[in-house]
């Protein structure tokens, strides 16, 4: 696979003062560039700013490589979308003039830029947003192919706050493995069952991660306390939740939902309930099922929502199923 070519803009001071007042720290470029090092060949950075306000940082992004285009303030008047103009002027310039560019890294959290992100996604270049999780605007995350929140990269230390009062830390188990939460897992499960069903052939692990990229640009396994995505799924392999196989790829691995007995075993909690009660509403089914199982949920084993799940088992002659005009619902009994 080839390697992107990134074009870095920087809009300073939104990221250098959301560090200061959000954070309570001094911006730092060094995180960000460790990112973009795991992602490409950076081959343009600019950042934008009146640099008489900032001129601490001027030699950190000098070190670093970093252009410092100046938007001066005129006669005490504060040009206040002056460098957003012309950091999205420059950004699209770019588009055009270099070709060879396939990625851009736009470091903003203001919503302004936008309307820059889908542009340039609409000139078929891959768009990376970073922000600072407490003052980006919900706007900008989903309209970028991936966003990073500055304070999740490694490198970056915040303060350290003091616990409240009578509160006591968990105590970690040593040796004990990362968890992973159960919307994870429904997000990876569903986003798999997506994909099989759109698509034919095997699903590759970096097929997986550009999916649920593209469903959430914010995701990160870091988050879930995970070193990187393949670590994450062979954590879920090793529940069973989902299975691994290299087939030829090492490094990444296809993708698949367990082999089951009869593929029936998914269904085993919801043809008890129904045998022990021999009809059932759908509306209420669900809370039945978490009586008897109380971890049950249905996007872990890759279905969108519980009628997909009980209609699966329909097919599968597990359950019955039919709609009752009578009631407006759904009634599931006993397979014939």
């Amino acid at each position: 696979m080839e390697e992107e070519r990134i074009g870095l803009f920087i809009d300073y001071e939104n990221l250098a003062i959301g560090a200061r007042d959000d954070l309570g720290i001094q911006f730092d470029f060094k995180p960000i560039a460790d990112a973009l090092a795991e992602r490409g060949r950076v081959v343009v950075r600019r950042a934008y700013a009146d640099w008489s306000s900032f001129e601490g940082d001027r030699r950190m992004l000098a070190d670093n490589q970093v252009e410092l285009i100046e938007i001066p303030q005129r006669r005490g008047r504060v040009r206040k979308n002056a460098a957003d103009i012309k950091m999205a002027v420059d950004a699209v310039e770019l588009a055009f003039e270099r070709d060879y560019v396939t990625a851009f890294v736009i470091c903003t959290g203001d919503s302004d830029f936008t309307p820059l992100v889908q542009k340039l996604r609409e000139l078929n270049k891959r768009v990376i947003g970073v922000g600072l999780q407490a003052s980006t605007s919900a706007m900008l995350p989903p309209a970028c192919d991936e966003f990073l929140f500055y304070e999740r990269l490694g490198g970056v230390e915040l303060p350290t706050r003091k616990p409240k009062p009578k509160q006591k830390p968990p105590e970690a188990t040593e040796g004990a493995k990362p968890h992973a939460p159960e919307d994870v897992a429904a997000l990876v499960t569903t986003t798999l069952a997506g994909i099989q069903r759109s698509s034919e052939g095997p699903v590759r692990s970096s097929t997986l991660k550009r999916a649920l990229l593209r469903k959430d640009p914010t995701f990160s396994e870091a988050e879930h306390g995970f070193r990187a995505f393949g670590e994450l799924l062979r954590h879920l392999a090793g529940d069973s939740i989902v299975e691994l196989s290299e087939d030829g790829s090492r490094g990444d691995p296809v993708v698949d939902f367990p082999k089951t007995d009869g593929d029936t075993k998914d269904f085993a909690v919801l043809a008890a309930v129904i045998d022990k009660t021999g009809q059932q509403a759908l509306s209420g089914l669900k809370d039945l099922i978490r009586k008897r199982q109380g971890d049950f949920n249905e996007r872990r084993l890759g279905y969108s929502g519980f009628l997909r799940y009980v209609q699966a088992a329909s097919a599968r002659g597990v359950v019955g199923l039919e709609w009752d005009d009578e009631t407006g619902d759904y009634v599931v009994s006993k397979a014939d």
